[in-house]
């Protein structure tokens, strides 16, 4: 689904004409934004719906140094670790219900050519623990983290941005699972490759 999502607005934002970098005389360049991911477009998925949400702030230093605060929610109903295949979408790899995270992370970005950039995130994540009925068992800690390469499309005089990537992530810390759930979590690794992202903000 998620890769879904990327492919279309990936689409749609090279269709359009662009504006690919800053002129550092332009009056259109702005210090702050705010952000959030495509990935939400997810949460019409009537399966298993992620419910996830992300909002964005992000001040920048110069023009090619860019820090930003992110407080994010979702549902989980697998290991995040699951690689590519069909094991990603089997059910029978599924937890014995879910997981609601509720964080607040954040980032540094670096501009590099022309507007392609990389940036590192490190997200704190308080998790509930659900079992099948919706009750919550109990509560743990993740600590997750992502290196993301992507390119920035600017639009409307640099006041609507678009920003495609590839991510990998790693989760050193994730506490208090229940043993259920640690029996579905230890078959897999503790980080995910090629994660596609998509994400846009208004600058102001």
């Amino acid at each position: 689904m998620q890769r879904k999502i990327y492919i279309i607005v990936l689409f749609y934002a090279c269709s359009l004409q662009l504006q690919a970098q800053y002129d550092k005389s332009d009056t259109s360049y702005k210090k702050h934004f705010i952000g959030s991911s495509f990935f939400m477009l997810a949460n019409f998925d009537t399966n298993e719906t992620p419910n996830y949400y992300q909002l964005n702030y992000g001040y920048r230093i110069t023009p090619k140094d860019v820090i930003s605060i992110e407080a994010i929610t979702w549902n989980y109903y697998e290991p995040v670790g699951i690689p590519y295949g069909s094991e990603k979408t089997d059910e029978i790899n599924n937890f014995p219900g879910k997981v609601q995270a509720y964080g607040i992370g954040f980032a540094y970005k670096r501009f590099l050519w022309r507007k392609s950039y990389v940036a590192v995130h490190s997200t704190a994540f308080h998790q509930n623990y659900l079992n099948e009925n919706n009750k919550k068992i109990q509560s743990g800690f993740q600590l997750f983290n992502t290196l993301r390469f992507g390119y920035q499309f600017s639009f409307f005089n640099n006041r609507f941005f678009i920003e495609p990537s590839i991510a990998f992530t790693y989760w050193p810390i994730n506490t208090n699972l229940p043993n259920s759930f640690q029996v579905e979590e230890d078959k897999w690794p503790n980080y995910f490759l090629f994660e596609p992202g998509l994400h846009f903000g208004f600058n102001f």
